[in-house]
């Protein structure tokens, strides 16, 4: 999606990598109703394309996103409801994801933060999760995915007491995968995005199903595996100290 508003998600591809882009700079990148619904809705095409490999989500100039804009809700939209929808539309996304993040990540940008594969932070950046300050019960989706990332502990304490912590804390406290110096990120992001898209689609789409708790799909990958001839690929290239060529392509259906 690219407006000429103000408030828009922008969505890129270059080299492999599908960059979409939080922009809504006059409210440090909170989400409106619009961008969450637009979310899903982009998602789809990126994924059915063979030439994008990763997804990397990133808010525009010094701010990943500051959580929802309430201001932008008709009466009868439910804020949680559009956030949860856009979350597990990324969480779903079936290709390696990365949240880049500068800036404030708070509310539904730690809800998006969260449904990414990985995150990755500059110094300085300022992470919360604050329902408690509104008196909203945080979705339990939501709730279950953080805890998954950070355990029960640091769960609690975040949705206790809806106080933000720094980027070395949220490292610390396993939300983070990674902290850059300031003016680092960007180069970090495009040397590992650069990475992933040349390791075998195989392993990292079977290997994203396994870490997210899917238990019924061993007879499937293991079928996969045998058939797709990328282990022995894997194998040759490394003997004979060449790149591998995988050819293992996900079924249009997405089976």
């Amino acid at each position: 999606m690219d407006t000429a508003g103000e408030a828009t998600l922008r969505t890129s591809v270059a080299g492999g990598i599908a960059t979409v882009t939080v922009s809504h700079p006059a409210k440090r990148n909170a989400m409106t109703a619009a961008m969450w619904r637009a979310l899903p809705e982009l998602l789809p095409p990126l994924a059915a394309d063979p030439a994008v490999r990763v997804l990397v989500l990133t808010g525009a100039g010094a701010t990943f996103c500051a959580g929802a804009d309430i201001s932008s809700l008709t009466g009868d939209e439910d804020p949680q409801a559009l956030a949860v929808a856009a979350e597990e539309a990324l969480a779903a996304f079936p290709k390696p994801t990365v949240a880049a993040i500068r800036g404030f990540c708070v509310g539904g940008g730690s809800q998006l933060a969260a449904a990414c594969d990985l995150r990755f932070a500059e110094e300085g950046a300022r992470f919360g999760v604050t329902p408690a300050k509104l008196g909203v019960v945080y979705p339990a989706s939501s709730t279950r995915r953080l805890a998954s990332l950070v355990g029960p502990a640091w769960t609690k304490y975040l949705l206790f007491s809806a106080e933000l912590i720094g980027a070395e804390t949220a490292l610390r406290a396993g939300f983070l995968n990674e902290l850059l110096p300031a003016g680092g990120l960007d180069e970090r992001v495009a040397e590992f995005t650069r990475i992933l898209a040349t390791r075998s689609r195989l392993t990292q789409a079977a290997a994203k199903e396994f870490a997210d708790g899917r238990t019924d799909r061993d007879a499937y990958w293991s079928g996969q595996a045998a058939a797709s001839g990328d282990t022995a690929e894997g194998v040759a290239a490394f003997l004979e100290r060449r790149e591998p060529e995988f050819s293992w392509r996900p079924a249009p259906s997405g089976d």
